[in-house]
C-alpha cells in the first residue's frame, strides 16, 4: 500500500524537484516512514538534507534555486517552524526566488485515526490559519485536503512557483492526510507546465526607442536584471553599442561586468538628477527620489516581468513607460528597433562623455583605497580589494551587506549575490551553503558583518557545512555594532543629540564571542585578523583550507565602520 507522503514524495520527484530542505518535527513521521520505503524501492525522490535551524534551511534552498535555477522543496514543522522560516521567506520573495514551501499541520483528529493527536504539543501548536503567517509574501497557499488530489496540488505548486515573476508557494501537509492510503489513480498524470514569460510588446518598444534615441543623457539604471544569465551580455552589448552609461544599484545580481567601459558605479543620485532619459531594468528602487530628484522633462521606463512592484504597497517612482517583458527579450527588441534610428554621430560625443566619467569615477577609487589599505580597525574597502584580487574569475560571492562592489571586481555572470531588498538579516550563510549544493566544484565566499552572521544561527550553519561537505569561505566584517542603525540614526538627525555620542542606545555589540572558534567547533578553519598587512595572507590560509583541505573556514576581520 502506497501512503499519501510516498506519492507526495514521487510526484516531487517526477517535478525534477532535487532536494528537500528540512527540519522535522512529530508531523513527519509519515514523511520520514515514506522516505524508508522510496529508498528500499528505489523510487526518484528528492534528496533529503536536514538543516538544525528552519531560516537556515530556506536560505540553503534560497541559494540552491537562485544558482541553479532549479525549484527546490522545503519541509518545517507546523507553524512554529514556520514562524522561524517567514524571515527567509520574505527574502526569497522580494527576490523572485522559486521554493516549494511546505509544513506539517498539527494533526486534525483527537481519534485513533492514523497520525491523529498522540503528544501533548499537538493542541498548543495548532492555528486557526497557520498559512497567514507568511501569506502577503507567498504567490500561493493551500492545504492538502486527501491524498487522491496530491498530484494535482504538487503540480499546481511547482507551476505557479516557477511561473514569471518567480517565488515561494507554501503548502500546509496535515499528518493524518499524509499517513492515509494514496487513492488517487496509479497512472501519473503528466505535470503541469509553468507559464511562458511575457514578450516585448511590439508598440512599447517603439516607444521607448524613439526616447532614448532622442535622448542626450540617457541612462541604464540596473537592479536585478543580471538573474537572467543571458541579459548579462546583451546588456553589455547594448550599452556598448549605444553609447548608454549604466549604474548598478543595489543589484542582488551582477548585471554587467564590473570593468565594463559603460559601467559608472553604484550610485545613481548624480546621474538620474542630469539624465533626459531613464531605462530601469527590473529595479524596485531605481533611486531615492527625495535624495535624487529627476530634472524637468525627463522619461522614466520601467522594464520588469512585474514592472509596477505590485507586491510593495507604496511605490511612486515616475513612470513614463511600463514595459513587462524579461530584460533579455526587452534588449533584444530594443536593439532592433534603436539600429534603424540612432545614427552613430550622435552616440560618439556621449561616448567620450562616459569615458571621462569613468576616468574620474576610477581615479577617485584609487584614491579612497590608498587611503584605506593602511587603516586601523582594518576598512571594509580593504576587505574588498583584497577579497576581489584572491578569489578568481568564476569565484560565488554571497553578499550579505559588507562587500563593497567598488572595489571588488566581478567580471563573469552569475557570480555575484547581493542580500534581499526585504533585509532579513541571516540571509548569507544558509544561502552561501546552497550556492555550493548548487556548484560545488566552485569557490563560494559568503562576507557578512557581525550582526548578519550572529542571525545566521551560525553553529547551525557551521554544522551543516560540515555535515554536508560544503566547505565555504565565511569572511565576517565585523564592527561590533549595529552599524546600519547607527548610520541611520545619523541621517535622520545629522546634527542630533545622537550625532555628538560615540556610544547610542541599542547600537553597540560588546563582547562579541570569537566567531573564528565556532567555525573551529564544526572542524573548520578560523583565524582573527587585526592588522591589514596579515589580511592577504590570512585570505590565502583560509583559500587553502577551502580549495586544498575541502573544509570551510572563518576571517574574524576586526573592522572599522563604513
Amino acid at each position: 500500500m502506497v501512503s499519501t507522503a510516498e506519492r507526495f514524495l514521487q510526484r516531487l520527484g517526477r517535478r525534477g524537484v532535487p532536494y528537500l530542505f528540512g527540519n522535522a518535527g512529530t508531523d513527519a513521521a509519515p514523511l520520514i516512514e515514506a522516505y524508508a520505503k522510496c529508498e528500499r524501492g528505489g523510487a526518484n525522490v528528492p534528496q533529503p538534507l536536514i538543516a538544525t535551524h528552519e531560516n537556515l534551511a530556506v536560505s540553503m534552498a534560497h541559494g540552491y534555486a537562485m544558482v541553479s535555477g532549479k525549484l527546490p522543496a522545503v519541509f518545517v514543522h507546523v507553524s512554529v517552524g514556520t514562524a522561524n522560516a517567514a524571515c527567509a521567506i520574505m527574502n526569497a520573495a522580494r527576490e523572485n526566488i522559486p521554493i516549494l514551501f511546505t509544513a506539517g499541520r498539527t494533526p486534525l483528529y483527537e481519534d485513533d485515526t492514523t497520525g491523529s493527536r498522540d503528544s501533548y504539543i499537538h493542541w498548543g501548536q495548532e492555528m486557526f490559519d497557520q498559512a497567514s503567517l507568511v501569506r502577503e509574501f507567498v504567490k500561493w497557499d493551500y492545504e492538502l485536503r486527501g491524498g487522491n488530489q496530491v498530484d494535482t496540488v504538487v503540480d499546481r505548486a511547482a507551476s505557479i512557483a516557477m511561473s514569471e515573476p518567480q517565488g515561494p508557494v507554501y503548502l500546509t501537509l496535515p499528518r493524518e492526510v499524509l499517513a492515509e492510503p494514496y487513492s488517487g489513480k496509479e497512472e501519473a498524470p503528466p505535470p503541469l507546465v509553468a507559464a511562458l514569460p511575457p514578450q516585448p510588446h511590439p508598440q512599447g518598444v517603439a516607444e521607448a526607442a524613439n526616447i532614448l534615441a532622442g535622448a542626450e543623457r540617457p541612462l541604464i539604471v540596473a537592479g536585478n536584471c543580471g538573474r537572467d544569465l543571458e541579459a548579462f551580455g546583451k546588456l553589455a552589448a547594448f550599452a556598448e553599442r549605444f553609447a548608454i552609461p549604466v549604474v548598478q544599484h543595489r543589484s542582488r545580481y551582477l548585471p554587467l561586468p564590473s570593468d565594463h567601459s559603460m559601467h559608472l558605479g553604484f550610485d545613481p543620485g548624480p546621474l538620474v538628477c542630469e539624465a533626459d532619459a531613464i531605462l530601469v531594468l527590473e529595479a524596485d528602487v531605481p533611486w531615492v527620489p527625495k535624495r535624487s530628484p529627476l530634472k524637468p522633462g525627463c522619461k522614466a521606463i520601467h522594464v520588469g516581468h512585474d514592472p509596477l512592484f505590485g507586491r510593495i504597497p507604496i511605490r511612486g517612482f515616475q513612470c513614463d513607460l511600463a514595459l513587462t517583458s524579461g530584460t533579455a527579450a526587452m534588449l533584444d527588441a530594443l536593439t532592433a528597433e534603436m539600429e534603424a534610428i540612432v545614427p552613430e554621430g550622435h552616440v560618439a560625443p556621449r561616448r567620450e562623455w562616459v569615458a571621462a566619467e569613468r576616468r574620474k569615477l576610477m581615479e577617485k577609487r584609487s584614491k579612497a583605497l590608498s587611503t584605506l589599505r593602511s587603516a586601523r580597525p582594518i576598512h571594509p574597502a580593504w576587505v574588498s580589494h583584497c577579497l576581489g584580487e584572491a578569489k578568481g574569475e568564476s569565484a560565488i560571492a554571497i553578499n550579505e551587506y559588507t562587500l563593497m562592489p567598488d572595489h571588488c571586481e566581478f567580471r563573469e555572470a552569475g557570480t555575484y549575490f547581493g542580500s534581499s531588498s526585504a533585509s532579513g538579516l541571516g540571509w548569507g550563510m544558509g544561502t552561501a551553503l546552497g550556492a555550493k549544493l548548487a556548484e560545488p566544484d566552485r569557490l563560494v565566499i559568503c562576507v557578512q558583518g557581525d550582526g548578519a552572521y550572529l542571525f545566521s544561527n551560525p553553529v547551525a550553519g557551521h554544522y551543516a557545512s560540515s555535515q554536508h561537505k560544503l566547505p565555504v569561505l565565511f569572511l565576517v566584517v565585523n564592527n561590533g555594532m549595529w552599524n546600519a542603525v547607527r548610520a541611520a540614526t545619523l541621517t535622520v538627525y545629522p546634527d542630533g543629540a545622537a550625532s555628538a555620542s560615540n556610544r547610542n542606545a541599542l547600537t553597540m555589540l560588546d563582547g562579541l564571542p570569537a566567531f573564528e572558534e565556532v567555525c573551529r567547533a564544526s572542524g573548520g578553519y578560523g583565524e582573527r585578523v587585526e592588522d591589514p598587512e596579515d589580511l592577504p595572507k590570512a585570505i590565502e590560509r583560509a583559500l587553502h583550507a577551502v580549495q586544498i583541505e575541502k573544509r570551510q573556514a572563518l576571517l574574524n576581520i576586526i573592522c572599522q565602520p563604513r
